[in-house]
């Protein structure tokens, strides 16, 4: 063997001994297998903001075309990376759909963030979607009439249908998941978050089915407005192609989101759009754990940043998207009331659901194409 092959032959191994060191922390900065509850814990409270104001209790979704674009995700291919949403239930069955490898959820409410943390505890309580149902609606399951982990999802709505709440299991679930949040979680409850998780979790015990995006005295009425899908008409919705296709309606898509929550991928934050902290901390660390945004669910936020509030608010929210990694493929999923005429609204919806890619997104904003929402949502799209 002459020198320029030994030589040849000492670097070949280098690069190969070089490369498996690296691959391991490669790894482990883009795919976050799981976090512990301490990072879990520390992630929300450091990423979150000041707790802000909006109309309604936002219970349950109330967009009553949240499925109509479930088909087109997983036509697209829209899997991994990193999830953003806003909102209540909704998020599960998108991250069911996009399969991602973290979540975060922003609202601008600190009741949303308690809220999940509930749903958190519940899921870690219900190892099937019988028991999730059961624990959520304080409704026990009878003696002998457990369904099977695999129960289509009527038969399991239609055996919690005559069962009443009860209040001793109403007590002893809020008390569970009053503990699991602050010694599994480790994620301390002020007095007022207390309150909160109570009003939250009773709300769910008396109008059971019925609960819906506004079940309670604070309501909200206006323009566009007609009855929202209460929370068993959420979970039996039908796709654009007539499937069952909530979080709820397989025991794999349940098991799916069950699992990132029991390994903490799934964080609540309170925080506003246009803010400056929560979104720019959720970039931040997805840049650090080399993760791009694959699906942001904006829901109508932008409608309330631009019709209801001010341009420099919005304009606040995109320089918050900029700070976001994103690639080619990165989508905005966006819900719009069907009054804005939209091409996507449905007959009898009083929603539609739609996606753009967030790079044309920006590319529009930064040539001045959106003076208002209704600029926003006639922007190229992808439909159903």
């Amino acid at each position: 063997m002459n020198r320029h092959q030994t030589l040849w032959m000492r670097w070949t191994l280098w690069i190969v001994l070089l490369a498996a060191a690296i691959a391991p922390a490669a790894v482990a900065a883009a795919e976050p297998e799981s976090l512990s509850a301490e990072e879990f814990s520390r992630m929300i409270r450091d990423f979150s903001e000041e707790g802000g104001y909006f109309m309604s209790d936002n219970f349950t979704s109330s967009e009553d075309s949240y499925l109509s674009i479930t088909n087109k995700l997983q036509e697209l291919a829209v899997k991994n990376g990193a999830y953003i949403g806003v909102g209540p239930e909704q998020n599960f069955t998108y991250i069911a759909k996009v399969r991602p490898r973290i979540a975060f959820i922003v609202d601008i409410r600190r009741q949303a963030m308690i809220q999940h943390l509930m749903f958190k505890a519940i899921f870690q309580l219900s190892p099937t979607r019988a028991h999730f149902l059961s624990c959520l609606l304080s409704r026990p399951i009878p003696a002998g009439k457990d369904p099977a982990a695999s129960a289509p999802v009527d038969e399991i709505l239609a055996l919690f249908e005559n069962i009443p709440a009860d209040s001793r299991t109403y007590e002893k679930n809020l008390a569970s998941i009053r503990k699991i949040i602050q010694e599994d979680y480790r994620f301390p409850l002020s007095q007022e978050d207390q309150e909160s998780l109570e009003y939250v979790y009773r709300s769910f015990r008396t109008w059971g089915f019925n609960i819906g995006f506004s079940s309670s005295s604070s309501g909200r009425r206006g323009r566009g407005f007609s009855r929202d899908p209460n929370l068993r008409e959420i979970l039996a919705m039908r796709d654009s192609k007539g499937k069952q296709g909530s979080f709820f309606a397989s025991a794999e898509d349940y098991d799916f989101v069950r699992g990132m929550h029991r390994r903490n991928l799934i964080i609540p934050v309170v925080g506003d759009f246009a803010g400056k902290k929560a979104l720019a901390s959720v970039g931040a660390y997805l840049h650090k754990r080399k993760l791009d945004v694959s699906v942001f669910y904006v829901s109508n936020v932008e409608m309330i940043l631009l019709d209801w509030n001010s341009f420099e608010q919005f304009a606040d929210f995109v320089e918050n998207v900029k700070k976001l990694p994103t690639n080619d493929r990165s989508l905005f999923l966006r819900s719009s009331f069907t009054y804005y005429g939209h091409p996507t609204g449905l007959p009898g919806r009083q929603f539609c659901s739609f996606l753009q890619k967030i790079s044309d997104y920006l590319r529009d904003f930064s040539q001045n194409r959106y003076r208002d929402y209704q600029d926003l949502i006639q922007a190229p799209y992808i439909g159903p």
